[in-house]
Order: structure tokens, then sequence, then C-alpha cells
């Protein structure tokens, strides 16, 4: 028997990646360098692993937003902090756009998600540094190379 591939995986395989957070470990969505692109890594029976394409995503917010509005007092939007400590994988968040960024996914079962961190907010600062005016890629650097807890302001639309 050849080696396994992902369309050929076992039945136990498929198991481990349909529990739930509680449940059977399952992978971890990685996104690759540019952060475009979310790949599962899966580990086949032999321990050689293989990457695999799921999505490559649109913005998920419902309109531009700009600093001037997040900052404005008494607009619809409320400050929030999340310290949020990675794991082996990262942190399980994505931030995308330029001047805010904005968080463009979460991972259910990351440490983001049980942080309580949710898409279509906006990130304000990064471990204490205002990232209002800084681009995607740059607020993604600082996170990258920064240490493993990070502590995060967001602001998020209240519900009107």
């Amino acid at each position: 028997m050849g080696p396994r591939t992902a369309d050929s995986a076992s039945k136990n395989e498929k198991a481990i990646t349909s529990g739930s957070c509680r449940g059977p470990a399952k992978p971890r969505l990685r996104s690759s360098s540019d952060g475009s692109i979310y790949t599962r890594r899966v580990v086949g029976v032999h321990g050689n692993t293989s990457s695999h394409v799921l999505l490559n995503p649109k913005s998920v917010l419902k309109r531009p937003v700009s600093t001037e509005e997040l900052q404005t007092p008494g607009g619809p939007y409320i400050k929030k902090t999340f310290t949020i400590v990675g794991d082996a994988v990262g942190w399980g968040f994505v931030v995308r756009g330029n001047q805010p960024c904005h968080v463009q996914a979460v991972e259910p079962c990351g440490p983001a998600a049980a942080a309580g961190m949710k898409v279509r907010q906006f990130v304000v600062s990064v471990n204490g540094l205002n990232v209002l005016d800084l681009d995607y890629r740059t607020v993604s650097h600082l996170i990258l190379t920064g240490p493993k807890t990070v502590v995060m302001e967001v602001m998020e639309e209240t519900d009107h």
C-alpha cells in the first residue's frame, strides 16, 4: 500500500479532524507567510505531513471604516482588550486591511477564540503600541516577532 493522501485518509484520521474544540484533537489552520491562503497540515500514518489549501477569503467587513470613525467619542464602537497566549501553531487569528487593520479570521479552537476575539474587530494596539495607522503586514510582523503572549486592544461595533 502506498503513502496516504488527503483523499485517501483513513476513517480514524477523519474522525480526529471532525471533533469539536473539547473533543478529540484536530489539526489547526495555518496561513502562508503572507496570510492569504489558509492550509491544514495533515499528518499521515507514516508521519509524513502535507498541506492542503482550504480557502482564500474576501474581506469580512461590511463597509470601509476609517481610523477617525473608530476614535470618535460616542461612536458605535467599544474598546476591548485581549491577552492571547500563543501555542505551537500560533495565536489563532488573521489580520487584514490597512489603516486600520481588522480581524479577518479566528480559528474556532485557537487561543484567540478562547480569549474572546471575533472577526470584524479593528486592531487598535499590539502590546501597548498604537497600530491604527499601520498596514496588516506590519501588524502581523509585530505579533510574529514579539513575545508569545500578545495583549491586543480592539474596537468592536456595538449592537444597536
